[in-house]
């Protein structure tokens, strides 16, 4: 993959782990290219048997992301907000269906559009001077990408209000509190960390983590009467699967399973 054809992002693959770093300084702000980058890239991620995790961070020391560029919205332009509205949402949207595990590493400033990319993944990391916020509400606007629900998921509808309604700020230790990030750790260690935790994915199998995820996951807008049928169904399903053969003879064998992803 060319690090050129993705706007303001630099992929590194490390083993089976995808590392994906937000790239545009001074902020790493979202533009209309960035988001669509990451829509084209996790689609090919996703296509790509080997990859079982993505971990996303930000260059340098200060900012994870900032969100989007307010000055794309100053002269209020509704076909531009529309626009980034829909990029923000496929990428973001993109980001949440990756078929693997994603972890975010917070490095730092992770506010708007910048902490929603971080709600989109399944785990969060954050370093000890990281500030998480989603202030939309301030400048007359709101979060259009996730934002208001997957926090809402993440956190309960109290923290939810707070960090939306009033703007209320939230730091590294407030955000492990809370549930908004898994685990806080010294500057500069968010992505090692988030590599450790993607080295655990790789013990399970991809198969299997890909199902369950979906099934996690549908619990947010599903009754619960509908998931457990669609668990037991795709229990049974993995069954076609050659990791569930491999599994299940590498621990009766007493050996590490060698996983296909298929």
């Amino acid at each position: 993959m060319n690090n050129a054809e993705f706007t303001g992002l630099r992929l590194e693959r490390r083993g089976h782990t995808a590392v994906v770093t937000l790239d545009n300084p001074p902020a790493h702000t979202w533009t209309e290219a960035s988001l669509g980058a990451l829509t084209r890239l996790v689609a090919q991620l996703n296509a790509e048997r080997e990859i079982y995790s993505l971990v996303i961070t930000g260059s340098g020391e200060k900012f994870f992301s900032a969100g989007a560029d307010l000055k794309l919205f100053a002269d209020g332009d509704k076909g531009r907000a529309a626009t980034m509205a829909r990029r923000f949402g496929e990428a973001f949207e993109a980001l949440a269906a990756f078929r693997g595990v994603s972890i975010a590493a917070i490095n730092g400033y992770a506010m708007g559009g910048g902490l929603e990319c971080a709600l989109a993944c399944d785990l969060r990391v954050a370093e000890e001077h990281a500030q998480m916020a989603l202030p939309e509400a301030t400048v007359g606007l709101l979060p259009c990408a996730g934002g208001t629900q997957w926090l809402a998921w993440t956190v309960g509808e109290s923290w939810a209000k707070r960090m939306v309604l009033l703007g209320e700020r939230v730091d590294a230790p407030t955000a492990l509190r809370i549930g908004l990030v898994d685990d806080v750790v010294p500057r500069g260690g968010a992505l090692q960390r988030a590599l450790a935790m993607a080295a655990m994915v790789e013990k399970q199998s991809p198969t299997s983590v890909t199902a369950c995820k979906k099934l996690i996951q549908g619990a947010r807008h599903q009754p619960a009467h509908q998931v457990l049928v669609a668990e037991r169904e795709a229990f049974v399903a993995l069954f076609d699967s050659e990791d569930q053969r491999e599994g299940v003879n590498a621990f009766l064998a007493k050996r590490h399973p060698e996983w296909r992803n298929a």
